[in-house]
């Protein structure tokens, strides 16, 4: 009787028992598979995240700190070519070292709105020394620094425009002064996912006398001569 049972092999229910369990083990096998690349994929995409971030930062960071007090020449009261709210801001700097035709160029700093690919993007163009005002940039080159980016916001600290020496700074959402640039520029970066930037704080390096033919120290602004 018992070898008989042993020959006959595994009953039906055995078999099913079996196809189950190995069902199951399959099953977890195959999700954590799953979780362990959507893991390592998120880990990339955070990584080249941080990593787009930090370039980034670097860039402005060194674009801002060598932005020139160029002025227009042959507007009323010589303003600088210079603007900045909370949203955007203009200034004027060299060329990367690694753009060929080097030289300096009117930037723009903006975020783009593009269904969903808002970026925030550099516009550059070239200075017209005729200028009255600040150009259009329809025909600029651009950069997309960032993608998917929800917002940007700006602060600049300094005085108010014609205030003395002897009157304290204080940030704001945009500057008024034509004459001299922010001491400071902050820039905060919210991306759509995940968490903000860290705030970005850079200083112009360049006094604004640096590009008048002559300045009026009462008055702190460039005079004709």
């Amino acid at each position: 009787m018992s070898a008989r049972r042993c020959a006959s092999g595994f009953t039906l229910v055995e078999l099913l028992v079996a196809l189950t369990l190995l069902a199951l083990l399959s099953a977890v096998l195959s999700g954590s598979l799953r979780l362990a690349g959507r893991s390592w994929q998120g880990g990339e995409a955070r990584a080249a995240q941080v990593d787009e971030m930090r370039q980034t930062q670097a860039f402005l960071r060194e674009q801002i700190a060598s932005a020139l007090p160029k002025r227009m020449a042959k507007a009323v009261d010589t303003p600088l070519l210079f603007q900045g709210d909370a949203s955007e801001i203009y200034y004027v700097a060299p060329l990367p070292e690694r753009v060929v035709e080097g030289g300096t160029q009117l930037f723009h700093l903006a975020v783009e709105k593009d269904g969903e690919r808002n970026a925030l993007v550099l516009e550059r163009v070239y200075i017209d020394p005729d200028l009255l005002d600040l150009p259009d940039f329809r025909d600029s080159e651009r950069t997309v620094l960032a993608e998917h980016i929800a917002e940007i916001k700006l602060g600049y600290f300094g005085r108010d425009p014609d205030a003395s020496d002897s009157d304290t700074p204080k940030w704001r959402d945009r500057w008024d002064d034509r004459q001299r640039l922010p001491m400071l520029i902050r820039i905060d970066v919210q991306p759509e996912r995940g968490p903000a930037w860290p705030t970005l704080i850079a200083e112009p390096r360049r006094a604004p006398e640096a590009a008048c033919r002559a300045w009026d120290p009462t008055r702190r602004r460039c005079v004709r001569v």
